[in-house]
């Protein structure tokens, strides 16, 4: 099999340059595809010759799917044009059957994997949810029927591919509401049930990935058998729980390349002479916002790189990390496209031309990053764990693997039922501690450029990290009302802010080890000192003097991978 790098490099290239005009995949034609509510064809077909399904299948079953921060990567490289694109055609599928491969026998996954590695698509139809609303809320039920089987029945809407996919993974209530174990999931070959069971009601309109199809499918009567069930009657809440921890560790890498070219949009218009012979760059706002948007990214990457590559080692711990991931990611990008927006200015709202795939990105991103709950289901899913990581964890765990932080060492096998709903530990954190007693224990000089600075933050973070251990000290576990709280709430957001200190540090750390594989830009200390020092600011913590020549090195990159072709993120790879 390819290395991951050489099949992200086979599918950027596939696509062609998305800054060409005369490129029929290019930015214009995605532009205008979106303006229609249409996925080019071609781009199907790029996608079908390089056989993207084989990436959502384990390679136990025929697929790629080895490891999960692969799958993450190879994703970019269609994220960053088209989100639509990438959601409909394959990712989806791939959130589709995270149950199957997750508690499926091994019939169910032989279907899945079928039905991908032949060209299929699968759909799922979710359970509505308290924190939902009314788009995804109406469902499905199956009932037991006396002679065996279950009678599967009702409708739901906002399914994507709903009429495109063959196979559906079907969430269907079996137990009356407020039940624990009120849902169960099945397992369908949409081909082999009864003919004249299943209409399709049709496509929902979005404001953003307007591309993409969400449609609806109504189900009368329709008898299934028992063999379609993945898990047992009533596991279907628990399913959907540990489909998340999969799906979760993913989310970063899809905001963060729409996100990618955005920045690569901006940079692009704040270079460009004007008739004075002066540019936009010479402003230092929009210097600061090159900056800080290309900052955001690598810390959304390191996120995102701990978050799948916490699934093959520290399963049962990873659970906090993909549910701050997801949560952070899509915040952190959508206030740097704020700020984007505001350099662009009336050009954020070109509909064609060189900048108007700012405009499609900026609608996009928001429907990319919703998932099933949002970003209240993942707060809802971290708090739980903080007044155990209170009590049991903070300033006493030790630190996690290096190869946590690595980008490119190989990982056990992936064994998507050992994640566990709730870690016992939580050794990400444990690593911003030992950086904080490393700093302290290395004589300034010889810690470098900009190393009583990165000294300074990591301290302001452990002192953060210590403020969140008092507070949850005495919350007894368990506790929702306490847990429910706004200021709980609150301390949540700011304990993803403190890992993701914790993420850029470990990552940093590693490139020092990394010998003739260290990437010179992220050994150096600029990015860390300019990173936690946007996260201190953020956290409204005390703040050293601003890190300017960190900064200035940090905008030195951004220009740099602009004229060099290569992606804003940690691997800077190179672009068709």
């Amino acid at each position: 099999m390819k290395t991951v790098r050489e099949r992200s490099d086979a599918l950027e290239r596939s696509f062609g340059p998305l800054d060409d005009p005369a490129n029929p995949l290019g930015g214009a034609a995605f532009v205008a595809a979106d303006a229609a509510g249409e996925v080019p064809p071609a781009a199907e077909t790029v996608l079908d010759h390089y056989g993207l399904n084989e990436e959502f299948v384990p390679a136990a079953h025929g697929g790629r799917l080895r490891r999960m921060d692969e799958l993450g990567r190879v994703l970019r490289p269609v994220f960053r044009r088209d989100a639509s694109l990438g959601f409909g055609y394959g990712l989806n599928c791939f959130f589709a059957a995270t149950p199957v491969w997750t508690a499926g026998s091994r019939e169910h996954r032989e279907l899945a994997a079928g039905l991908l590695l032949g060209g299929d698509r699968i759909a799922v139809a979710r359970h509505g949810v308290a924190h939902g609303n009314d788009f995804v809320r109406d469902e499905f039920t199956a009932q037991p029927e006396p002679g065996g089987g279950l009678l599967l029945s009702g409708s739901k809407t906002g399914i994507a591919n709903a009429s495109r996919a063959r196979g559906l993974v079907v969430f269907a209530r079996t137990g009356p509401p407020g039940q624990a174990r009120s849902h169960t999931v099945l397992l369908l070959d949409r081909d082999a049930l009864p003919p004249g069971r299943v209409t399709d009601l049709g496509r929902r309109a979005t404001t953003g990935m307007r591309s993409a199809e969400f449609g609806g499918l109504a189900i009368e009567d329709c008898l299934v058998p028992e063999s379609a069930l993945v898990g047992g009657l009533g596991d279907g809440y628990e399913l959907s729980l540990r489909s998340s921890l999969v799906i979760r560790g993913l989310i970063p890498s899809i905001v963060l390349s729409g996100a990618d070219t955005a920045l690569r949009t901006v940079a692009a218009f704040a270079v460009r002479p004007r008739n004075d012979g002066r540019s936009s760059l010479d402003v230092q706002h929009v210097r600061d916002v090159l900056t800080g948007a290309f900052l955001d990214l690598l810390l959304i990457d390191c996120l995102a790189l701990v978050a799948t590559r916490a699934l093959h080692l520290l399963p049962k711990q990873m659970s906090v990390y993909a549910a701050a991931a997801a949560y952070l990611a899509p915040k952190l990008t959508a206030e740097a496209m704020d700020e984007m927006s505001a350099v662009l200015g009336e050009a954020t709202f070109a509909e064609e031309g060189a900048y108007a795939m700012f405009q499609k990105q900026l609608r996009d991103l928001p429907v990319t990053s919703l998932g099933h709950a949002g970003s209240a289901g993942r707060q809802v899913s971290i708090l739980p764990q903080l007044p155990f990581f209170a009590q049991h964890a903070w300033f006493a765990d030790p630190e996690p693997p290096p190869g946590l932080f690595r980008l490119h060492e190989d990982l056990p096998p992936l064994d998507l039922a050992q994640p566990a709903l709730l870690g016992d530990a939580d050794p990400l954190a444990a690593t911003l501690v030992a950086s904080t007693d490393l700093f302290e224990s290395i004589p300034l000089p010889r810690q470098g450029r900009d190393g009583g600075v990165l000294r300074f933050l990591s301290r302001a973070f452990a002192i953060e990290l210590d403020d969140l251990r008092k507070a949850f000290a005495d919350v007894p576990q368990g506790d929702r009302r306490a847990l429910a709280s706004p200021h709980s709430l609150g301390l949540a957001d700011r304990y993803t802010l403190v890992l993701a200190a914790a993420a850029c540090l470990g990552v940093w750390r590693e490139q020092q080890t990394a010998g003739p594989e260290a990437d010179r830009f992220l050994a150096d200390t600029a990015w860390p000192s300019a990173a936690l020092y946007r996260l201190c600011r953020r956290l409204g913590l005390a703040l050293p003097d601003r890190p300017a020549a960190a900064e200035q090195r940090v905008l030195a990159e951004v220009l740099a991978r602009l004229h060099g072709r290569r992606s804003y993120d940690l691997y800077a790879s190179s672009l068709a």
